[in-house]
Order: structure tokens, then sequence, then C-alpha cells
């Protein structure tokens, strides 16, 4: 086994079949799937146990909700293969893009390895535009047009390395960030690895999302927290909403901004809640 594909799943019933046979056409067969459902509610677990590939073997694994990073964990421990490779639930790839991922680490080229090459698979729908809108990213993609050639988040990984730093620090939004902060380097861009990628298509879905982010840790700890209450709050998200909405002509993200920072603002008083409650 050369490479193991490690998915994390929450609640992902709507979107999780169509990532499970998009890599049953990959023109690679040498590699696993491991699904770690991170407590799911819904029919997740039962979708990925019924599945049948005759691409590659897959393997499901439940444990209780304690977020993506965790669950990366739990499925590199279970990993048979030589190089990780870290993909969403809400992921569709063109048929060479494994090959193409961890083709520079199969080389000796790195040690870990990114995609440039990630696209708005959902771009129809206002929402997943109002997203980009929001993020600051190069249209129908999700990332900035200028973009570096290393960044922190690893999209394949040789697996001793990932072991040897004990994997992902999970922290919620930004986790995926500290597996490059133990390593002490980047990773490093494969060439026309394409993926698609879905944004988030309904405001429940916005809300959700961005109540996650706000749980994150903040650089200047509460102060940090004080001040993404404030950039948050009403009055800063009708200004910030109603200017990109000009320059955007995005009839719907004022509404969109709105809810985002509702969402981000109830995360950050659920997460200092949470640690008043924990002491």
């Amino acid at each position: 086994m050369d490479i193991s594909i490690v998915i994390p799943t929450y609640n992902e019933l709507n979107v999780l079949l169509e990532c499970l046979k998009s890599l049953e056409s990959q023109d690679i067969s040498n590699f696993e799937v491991i699904i770690v459902d991170d407590g799911s509610i819904d029919d997740t677990i039962k979708l990925a146990s019924d599945f049948r590939s005759k691409n590659y073997t897959l393997e499901v694994i439940k444990q209780d909700h304690k977020g993506p990073g965790s669950a990366r964990n739990l499925g590199s421990k279970k990993a048979k293969g030589e190089i990780l490779v870290f993909v969403d639930a809400d992921m569709t790839f063109e048929n060479d893009f494994l090959r193409k991922l961890v083709n520079p680490i199969k080389k000796g080229e790195a040690k870990g390895t990114f995609s440039k090459d990630e696209y708005v698979s959902n771009w129809e729908n206002n929402w997943a535009r109002c997203w980009n809108i929001n993020e600051g990213w190069e249209a129908k993609k999700r990332h900035p047009k200028v973009y570096p050639s290393e960044q922190k988040v690893f999209r394949a990984i040789l697996k001793k390395e990932f072991d040897r730093v004990g994997g992902f620090t999970p922290g919620g939004y930004n986790d995926d960030w500290s597996l490059s902060e133990k390593l002490g380097y980047l990773a490093t861009l494969s060439d026309n690895a394409k993926l698609y990628h879905k944004n988030p298509s309904s405001l429940k879905e916005v809300f959700l999302h961005a109540k996650w982010v706000g749980k994150r840790d903040y650089k200047y700890g509460i102060l940090g927290k004080v001040f993404a209450l404030i950039r948050s709050s009403l009055p800063i998200s009708l200004i910030i909403g109603f200017y990109k909405f000009i320059v955007s002509k995005e009839s719907t993200f004022v509404v969109f901004k709105i809810v985002y920072d509702f969402g981000v603002f109830c995360g950050i008083i659920l997460s200092i809640f949470s640690k008043n409650l924990a002491k």
C-alpha cells in the first residue's frame, strides 16, 4: 500500500457519496481510504459502510465529536500507506489528482505537498460566491490570486514525517496549520493536481461554519477575541457588507455578511463561556 487517504466526516450524507465515487475513478489503484466519522447524527456512517469500491479498500472508524484534526490523527494511526493524503468529504477530483499530488514525494523532491488547483464546485450558488468575496479569494477558486508555491496546509505528506511530530494539534478551525508549525517546514506545490471543493451553500451552512471559525484560538488571547467580537458586531458587518456589495455587485452579500459575522460572534462567546466553565 503506497497511499492512505484520510477523510474526516461530520453529517456529510449529502456529499460523501460523490467524493467516494470520484476517488473510484482515479488512474491509480494502490491506495486505501479511511473514513473517520466524527460523531455524525445523520446516516453518514451507513452510507460509508455500505459503499463498495473496485479501485481501493475502504475502512470506516467512529469517534465522538472532537473535530477534524483529531479525526485525521485517528485515521492516520490506522493507515498502512507510506504517504498520507488528507481530503474533505465535500471534495471531488480529476482522475489524475492523486498521482499528480504525490508525484513530488515519490520522486524524493518533497516530504509533503499541496495543490493550487482547488476550484469551487458550486459556483452557481450565490452564498458560495459570497463566501469567496468574504475570504478575498479569486473567482471560482478557493485561494487568493497571488498564492505562494509553499504553504502551511498539507494535502499529502510522508507518514513517517507526520508520525515524527505526533500529527495535528486539535484546536478547531486552524488545526491543519499546526502540522507545518511542528514540522518546521511548508508544503510544496504539486502542479495540476485538480480538485473541486464546495463552499457553504445555504445561510444555515454559512452560520454553522462561521461559528466553528469563531471558536478558534486567537493570536492575542482574550484581547484578540475582544477585537474579533468588535469586528463581527452588527455595525461593522453592515459597513463591510455594503462596501463589498458595491464592489462585487453581489446583491445578497449584505445578508451573507450579517449571518457570517453573527456566526463568528456566537462562536467566540461560546468559546469564552466553555473555557470559563472548564475552570
